[in-house]
């Protein structure tokens, strides 16, 4: 594991976010937890991290625009950047013959490039340092169709081969770059959308969020050292 214990999350404020920021502050890391709008959340994800013995800061702020100040806020208070995770995402659904150019670009702008920005940030860092951990929040949808999703997939897949490369670019340097890509997880978003989607998942049943930062958890320790440029599916067998 890295020798700095510090950590980021985006999009911490609820769900999947969530999970993982406490997960990792459960593990020593010391987290910033990003959120755009919902303070409330975010504020809430902090009171569990502390109420456990760790250690967290609220960092307010869209990531895609910005992303620089983001870590900045980590780092000041809590050191070099150790651990990114890039959780932060929106959907703007539609039939690609019906989406506009600004539900496309904002879908991009969120789920990809701000993703990238992060990283292109913390491996400067991280690379200096020998040793971090990157790790995107991809879908199964990168891989897998979903029609009325072509904004969020071309951003899913895109993140996955973004992290292959990156991967591949950083590995000498200590530095490993994994993608962990969720099914249908029970969120707040998603919890009145299960009906008729369950028979459409080997596992019959929908993921939870803690399984996700399971496996964030796990890439984040030593014990991933060796696993850097793959993508870790956790979806109840959809992507089988």
């Amino acid at each position: 594991m890295p020798d700095q214990r510090s950590a980021l999350v985006t999009g911490a404020s609820r769900g999947i976010g969530a999970a993982i920021a406490t997960s990792l502050a459960a593990d020593g890391w010391q987290v910033g937890i990003n959120f755009r709008s919902d303070e409330d959340g975010a504020r809430r994800t902090l009171e569990v991290i502390e109420a456990a013995g760790g250690e967290g800061v609220l960092v307010g702020g869209d990531v895609a625009n910005g992303a620089e100040a983001i870590v900045s806020v980590v780092e000041e208070r809590f050191g070099p950047l150790g651990c990114l995770v890039n959780n932060a995402g929106v959907t703007a659904d539609g039939l690609a013959v019906q989406l506009s150019d600004d539900d496309w670009q904002r879908v991009i702008d969120t789920n990809l490039t701000a993703a990238f920005r992060l990283t292109r940030h913390a491996v400067k860092g991280m690379a200096r340092r020998r040793g971090g951990r990157v790790i995107n929040i991809a879908s199964v949808v990168g891989p897998r169709a979903n029609a009325g999703q072509a904004n969020y997939a071309a951003a899913k897949a895109g993140l996955i081969g973004m992290t292959k490369t990156v991967a591949v670019e950083v590995a000498r340097r200590g530095v490993t770059v994994n993608a962990v890509a969720p099914g249908f997880i029970e969120t707040d978003m998603t919890r009145d959308h299960v009906d008729g989607v369950v028979e459409h998942i080997p596992a019959r049943r929908v993921g939870q969020p803690d399984e996700v930062a399971a496996a964030v958890r796990f890439l984040a320790s030593d014990a991933a050292g060796y696993i850097t440029g793959t993508t870790v599916y956790v979806d109840g067998g959809m992507s089988a």
